[in-house]
């Protein structure tokens, strides 16, 4: 970078507000090219966002903390944004309300398999234990994994980037797994999506239709709920499993 350009970044980043500008500009060229390729599942604008905004921190050398400062506030609209999630549910309660044994069965089942599974994977590669109890939470969203992650003594950012990983690779993989398994309920598949790849799975649930979007949105809340639940109690039974 010349001296230049130097300057007028270092000038730029002591505005907290630039973080946020960055990962809004970011967002909207990777949205241009998801448009582009024609919704390619590839493509996933929070893929390429994440991966322009780690190419640019790379270069300039600025520290994730500082970029945080003020990207943060897209981070506290993540509550607000699930809790909006409620109103295309509310269209299909009826049958969220036929549905709902079964729709627990899945949720239990689910949730059990992505925090056990996680962790055996993570043991049988050797992780330290601090990554082992950073993969339980990958499955539920954001803000919520990365709080359960800090309380059961994981690491949040780690856990932040294995959650990511998660969500882009269900939106990634969805179309494929259910076309291969024969699951065309759009009921059940957003629920599937919702459950194992929380928000961005969700967002992606959204654009194929409502009721999609719905489930997802569901399953996606209910499995946030379950998980901070389950992990605690499952702690004293795994982790002397995992010393």
């Amino acid at each position: 970078m010349s001296p230049r350009l130097e300057a007028i970044w270092v000038y730029l980043a002591a505005s907290p507000l630039l973080g946020l500008a960055l990962t809004l500009l970011a967002y909207l060229a990777a949205l241009r090219i998801y448009q582009r390729s024609g919704n390619h599942p590839l493509a996933n604008p929070v893929l390429i966002a994440v991966a322009l905004l780690m190419l640019l921190l790379q270069l300039t050398g600025t520290p994730y903390t500082s970029y945080f400062d003020g990207a943060q506030f897209v981070h506290f609209l993540l509550g607000p944004a699930t809790v909006a999630l409620a109103i295309p549910l509310y269209a299909q309660f009826r049958k969220v309300k036929a549905m709902l044994l079964p729709l627990l069965a899945a949720l239990l089942a689910g949730s059990l398999t992505a925090i056990v599974s996680a962790m055996a994977i993570g043991k049988l590669l050797g992780a330290s234990l601090a990554s082992v109890l950073s993969l339980a939470p990958k499955s539920v969203t954001t803000p919520i994994a990365m709080g359960i992650a800090e309380r059961i003594g994981g690491i949040p950012s780690l856990t932040a980037g294995l959650v990511i990983v998660t969500g882009i690779f269900g939106a990634v993989a969805y179309r494929g797994l259910f076309r291969l398994i024969q699951v065309r309920d759009p009921a059940a598949q957003g629920f599937a999506i919702g459950l194992a790849a929380h928000g961005i799975g969700t967002a992606r649930a959204m654009q194929m239709d409502q009721q999609t979007g719905a489930f997802a949105a569901l399953a996606m809340s209910l499995n946030g709920l379950l998980t901070a639940l389950l992990i605690p109690l499952l702690l004293p039974w795994i982790k002397p499993l995992l010393a």
